[in-house]
């Protein structure tokens, strides 16, 4: 079959083959950089929205974190990534800066929803009991709390990190080029079609490599579930 051929044609040539290792790399980059960036958002803004439950000091800024959450999460990423690449950081160099600051904003707002549901889940008296052995309530959250409200939130934010390795696809949007991070395995499979004919060939090894990294982090997630599992029972 001409596809097959067109795959192994794609695989053979140093080249060819060449754009889809370094698609893949950047796309790898982008994913954990981002997902980096937004796990510390979360987390700060999931535990700023819970101290500020108690704390009338902290108030404002939990209205600031909610209008934040409400503005990413209501909106498309492409567009997102339009005003970040084009308004608020169309400065000569900065775009990469721009992609990676993008998908990891958006991916802490809901990084922080993940985070804050989990805090949530746990039952009220942990933190009852923490205060009355005379922990302070920062002391309680991280040392009695958290760590219950990990095991809750880990099957969320390895939901996020595969969406957010979806979402990198779109990045050639705001235009990408041989050589540079936003380089990625989609914009990978259009500079290979500028070669092979037939798109369907380097769209199938793309689509081969995302689901691998995809499996991956499924994988790796399962067995941090397993272990967390085993630990309660013991």
């Amino acid at each position: 079959m001409k596809v097959i051929e067109d795959i192994i044609k794609i695989i053979t040539t140093s080249e060819l083959r060449s754009y889809l290792f370094e698609g893949f790399i950047n796309t790898l980059s982008i994913t954990f950089i981002a997902a980096l960036i937004g796990l510390i958002i979360g987390f700060t803004i999931a535990i700023i929205k819970i101290f500020a439950i108690d704390n009338p000091k902290l108030k404002p800024l939990a209205i600031i974190c909610n209008i934040y959450t409400t503005v990413i999460r209501g909106t498309p990423i492409t567009l997102q990534l339009f005003i970040m690449v084009f308004a608020i950081l169309a400065i000569p160099g900065f775009k990469v800066t721009a992609v990676i600051l993008t998908f990891g904003i958006n991916s802490g707002a809901y990084v922080s929803e993940n985070i804050r549901a989990g805090i949530l889940s746990v039952d009220n008296g942990q933190m009852e009991a923490g205060r009355s052995l005379g922990l302070s309530k920062l002391k309680t959250m991280t040392k009695i709390i958290l760590p219950q409200a990990i095991k809750n939130v880990i099957p969320a934010i390895g939901n996020e990190l595969i969406a957010l390795v979806k979402e990198t696809a779109i990045v050639s949007i705001v235009g990408s080029t041989v050589g540079t991070l936003t380089f990625d395995l989609n914009q990978a499979t259009s500079t290979i079609n500028k070669t092979i004919a037939n798109y369907l060939a380097p769209a199938i090894l793309a689509a081969i490599l995302y689901l691998a990294i995809v499996y991956t982090i499924t994988l790796i997630i399962n067995r941090i579930e397993r272990r967390l599992s085993i630990s309660d029972n013991n």
